[in-house]
């Protein structure tokens, strides 16, 4: 019998080609990850990007750690979604 995390991670690996496994690492990643740590938030956004088969440019790296170190995140999805159309 199959749990309903299956059924959700099978769902997110068909719609984005991203398995249960790299997902369950990037998880675990982030966990205990300093994202006061430039260097940190780096290396999330790149796992991030690779995962998603995505290309951040320098700049947008460069505003996303900027962003993420000084805590200047929105917090609500509509500022989230006019704050990613922005850049």
């Amino acid at each position: 019998m199959r749990y309903d995390n299956d059924n959700i991670f099978d769902q997110i690996e068909k719609e984005t080609n991203v398995k249960q496994e790299d997902l369950l690492r990037l998880a675990q990643s982030l966990s205990n990850a300093d994202f006061q740590d430039e260097k940190t938030v780096r290396k999330v956004i790149s796992d991030v990007a690779r995962l998603a088969g995505r290309k951040v440019s320098k700049q947008q790296e460069d505003e996303l750690v900027n962003a993420i170190v000084n805590n200047n995140i929105p917090m609500d999805l509509s500022s989230i979604s006019k704050w990613f159309q922005s850049k």
